[in-house]
């Protein structure tokens, strides 16, 4: 046995490949996606792995491993079940028979989502067991448990991290790898695996057997357990908010909980009973705390903490009643979010600028886009809305033009009917797709348009443009973001069209590269007008020191934009000696 010092990521990634697992999915979201990159680093020859077009298809993947007698995970953020709930639902019905592990990360503070949720409220609408590590020890150790409760009861489990849990480095004692002796074949049993009414009715009735022997089994489970200390105040916890309490709140006894539904009602009841005041510390909703008022014991917490934001040290103290918000921090300078320097979505944003139009956006690093000078997306709801809503917009009759936006690693993931809708429902709408080759935001995963796995194997690079002529949009068309006149005369095009269009904003990800574009540039001061039509690109390279413009040098990617832009011919490349 060895110690490292691990995320709680790489700790999953470890936990998957001791227990045994031999599938592993998911789709890349921050603070998830290290997960599965560490699977395909570190142990793809045990475990195959992969990124799958959207979470819904990461967990039905998974599932079918699963049903064959196999040990699974599918790895998601919190809004990716969204995705996938529709196979989670059923797939409580109908049960596993290999271990099935689905690891949902939430982002308390919102720390890269546009939502926080709380998924232990879905553990409890699908009626699956949940569990919360405390540390990178646990999130290994959990892994195993999971997979164990999985197979004992035959059902999913949800293993759920945060992003503190996700990133946070802490010692992890390694174990060795123990294969599964299950062996691997789907044995057919259609009452049980085949859920049409007839068949579901009777699996509901075996969805609530089995919550009561979990119930049952819960109590008496280690990853639950009763801390006793000072028996005036005590305190029950899950998850990271345990480590908060256990340094904010030195004396009081504590219940923590890391199986935490189904409730283990014994040991809620036991833990109470031995205390004078009961204290609820967990993140997010009141979901411990709603249930021990309904079993009828009396407890504080979100009357005096927030349920909104991530916790902290700061935010608890040793008296009964914490602080009820979160303390001022000192002020910073402001730091807002800019696209890179010599990102192609900038040149496709200034284009639109040039036009009356409502941009319906979605999420990626192309959401900056709505931020000055660019200020080209009027709206951000989820993967895929970008497309979907401009549709339905179009259909209301807005008075403007409709143009839709959405990244290539969007388009996959659920752009894609969205666009066969607006032609199946004859819309009008122009829908963008940026395509920087690569799933950007999250770290450059590569997407089913990429060419390659994430085992790192070379395959089909899916076309966008040959997808949107599949599905019946005629007018397609691929455009270097770049060339921004280019760019402006097609959008112009497509915009007074009658007909809908996809447009392919199609430029490499200069970050990805690792390398600039071309040579970098140069303001000649003597030409300069100070127009400031450059600024308005919004590019971090280009810089205003009193009247002066000027272009960093360290910074510029040499895509020769603002270039391009100058009327007076102001900016050129440097030219560098050969020495």
């Amino acid at each position: 046995m060895s110690k490292h010092l691990l995320s709680g990521n790489e700790a999953i990634a470890r936990g998957a490949w001791e227990a045994g697992v031999t599938v592993a999915a998911g789709y890349p979201g921050t603070p998830s996606t290290e997960i599965l990159e560490n699977v395909a680093a570190h142990y793809k020859n045990e475990i195959y792995c992969e990124w799958s077009p959207n979470e819904k298809v990461a967990f039905e993947v998974a599932a079918g491993a699963a049903l064959t007698g196999a040990r699974a995970m599918a790895t998601m953020k919190h809004v990716g079940l969204n995705v996938a709930a529709d196979p989670l639902m059923t797939l409580a019905y109908t049960g596993i028979v290999g271990g099935f592990l689905a690891v949902v990360a939430d982002d308390p503070g919102m720390h890269s989502s546009q939502n926080e949720q709380d998924t232990r409220r879905f553990a409890q609408f699908a009626k699956v067991p949940i569990l919360e590590p405390s540390d990178s020890q646990e999130a290994k150790e959990f892994v195993k448990y999971g997979l164990e409760i999985s197979e004992q009861f035959q059902i999913p489990v949800i293993l759920r991290t945060t992003t503190r849990i996700a990133h946070s480095r802490t010692l992890v004692e390694l174990g060795e790898r123990k294969e599964s002796e299950r062996p691997v074949g789907f044995v057919k049993d259609p009452p049980k695996y085949v859920a049409i009414p007839a068949w579901a009715r009777p699996m509901r009735v075996r969805l609530e057997q089995k919550l009561v022997e979990m119930r049952q089994a819960v109590s008496k489970s280690p990853l639950n357990r009763i801390e006793w200390r000072d028996k005036k105040l005590g305190i029950i916890t899950s998850g990271v908010a345990y480590q908060y309490v256990r340094e904010a709140c030195l004396e009081a006894s504590v219940l923590k909980l890391g199986w935490s539904f189904p409730f283990p009602d014994d040991l809620i009841r036991e833990f109470a009973a031995g205390v004078e005041k009961v204290f609820v510390v967990e993140e997010l909703e009141d979901f411990l705390e709603e249930h021990l008022k309904a079993l009828g014991i009396a407890c504080s917490g979100k009357d005096v903490l927030p349920n909104i934001g991530e916790f902290s040290q700061d935010i608890l103290s040793t008296s009964p009643t914490p602080p009820s918000a979160v303390p001022p921090l000192p002020t910073l300078p402001p730091r807002p979010p800019v696209l890179c320097a010599g990102c192609p979505h900038r040149g496709i944003y200034y284009a639109l600028g040039k036009f009356d139009v409502v941009v319906v956006g979605d999420i990626g690093c192309y959401s900056l886009g709505t931020l000055p000078p660019l200020s080209r997306m009027d709206t951000l709801l989820c993967m895929g809305a970008g497309v979907s809503m401009a549709h339905g917009m179009d259909k209301a009759k807005n008075p403007k033009k409709i143009v839709g936006i959405v990244g290539d690693s969007t388009f996959f993931h659920s752009g894609i009917t969205g666009l066969l809708d607006i032609v199946y429902n004859k819309g009008e709408s122009t829908i963008i797709v940026a395509d920087n080759r690569i799933t950007a935001m999250t770290g450059h995963q590569e997407t089913p348009g990429s060419g390659l796995t994430l085992m790192g194997e070379k395959t089909a690079a899916a076309s966008i443009e040959e997808i949107g002529k599949a599905v019946g949009v005629k007018n397609t068309v691929v455009v270097d973001p770049r060339n921004i006149k280019e760019t402006v005369k097609i959008l112009k095009t497509a915009i007074e069209s009658p007909e809908p269009w996809l447009i392919v904003s199609q430029s490499p990800c200069p970050l990805h590269l690792r390398e600039p574009i071309g040579p970098p540039l140069v303001v000649d001061c003597d030409k300069c007008k100070k127009c400031g039509l450059c600024l308005k690109l919004g590019c971090p390279g280009i810089e205003k020191d009193g009247e002066r413009i000027q272009i960093n040098s360290l910074l510029c990617a040499g895509c020769q934009m603002c270039q391009n832009l100058c009327p007076t011919k102001a900016i050129s490349q440097v030219i560098r000696s050969r020495e």
